[in-house]
This record gives structure tokens, C-alpha cells and sequence, in this order.
């Protein structure tokens, strides 16, 4: 070894090879001492905010739906409430005609059977025919009737 002259450029090469890459880009650490300080991610943490978001996402969109869905099932609540008063009317004792938008009153007397007046519930005197009010209706243009209120 004595007669051997150790080349020091040739050593500091040699050991920056060992130490370096050839894509350093590829690293999952910097390469260096002066590269940015790279941190590996918690996909654990990631994957669950994702998740949370997600769901808070789809809880906004499901409560939206439903919302949805109580309007319809109220406004087909509405119309089965309107089918079955104006079939009320139509099978009702009738002993005027009634003209459009024009208020009248459905009534039930002692033996079942329906008649329209158009007098208020409030109006009747201390000589009530009828056992039952019904619905106070206002008979529309295309002759159905829209309920404006209803027995409680």
C-alpha cells in the first residue's frame, strides 16, 4: 500500500456515486442536504377525511331527496283528499247550480247522506239539517273543486 498513491478527486466520486441516483426526482426523500423537507403522507388520515366528507356530501343529498319525496307524498296526500270530497259532491243532493269560483259547503245529515248549501257552518241558525260539516269547496274553471278547508 506504501507504494500506491490514493487519487482524492477519484475517492470523492466514487463515494458521491454511492450516495447519489440517477433520479433523484424519484425519491420518496430528498436527495440532498439542501432539498425540501418531504414528509410522507398518513393515508390513513387522508383516506378517512375523504370518507368524511363524503358522507357529509351524500347525507346533504339524501336529506335533500327526502325532502323531496314528503313534498310529493303531501301534494298526492292533497289530491287523493280532493278526489274523494269531489266524489262526495258529485253523488250530493245539489239543489242549485253552483258556479265557478263561487264558495259552498258540504254537509252530512243524521241518515248518511251528503247535500251542499251555500251556507256556512256559522251561519246555520239554531235549525241545523246536518250532522256533520264536511268541506267548504270552491268549484274551480275546469269544474273540480278545490278544498279550502275541511272537517277537523
Amino acid at each position: 500500500m506504501i507504494g500506491k498513491k490514493i487519487d482524492v478527486d477519484r475517492l470523492d466520486l466514487d463515494l458521491m456515486k454511492e450516495k447519489t441516483t440517477e433520479n433523484p426526482g424519484l425519491l420518496p426523500y430528498g436527495h440532498h442536504s439542501g432539498s425540501a423537507l418531504i414528509k410522507p403522507e398518513d393515508k390513513g388520515k387522508i383516506t378517512g377525511r375523504a370518507v368524511a366528507a363524503m358522507h357529509s356530501q351524500t347525507d346533504m343529498q339524501m336529506a335533500q331527496i327526502y325532502d323531496q319525496m314528503k313534498l310529493l307524498a303531501d301534494q298526492a296526500k292533497k289530491i287523493q283528499s280532493r278526489i274523494e270530497v269531489s266524489e262526495r259532491i258529485y253523488q250530493a243532493s245539489i239543489s242549485f247550480e253552483p258556479l265557478i269560483n263561487h264558495r259552498y259547503f258540504l254537509y252530512q245529515k243524521e241518515d248518511g247522506t251528503d247535500f251542499m248549501s251555500m251556507i256556512a257552518p256559522e251561519e246555520w241558525g239554531r235549525k241545523k239539517n246536518w250532522a256533520n260539516f264536511v268541506a267548504e269547496i270552491k268549484l274551480l274553471a275546469d269544474h273540480t273543486w278545490e278544498i279550502l278547508r275541511e272537517e277537523s
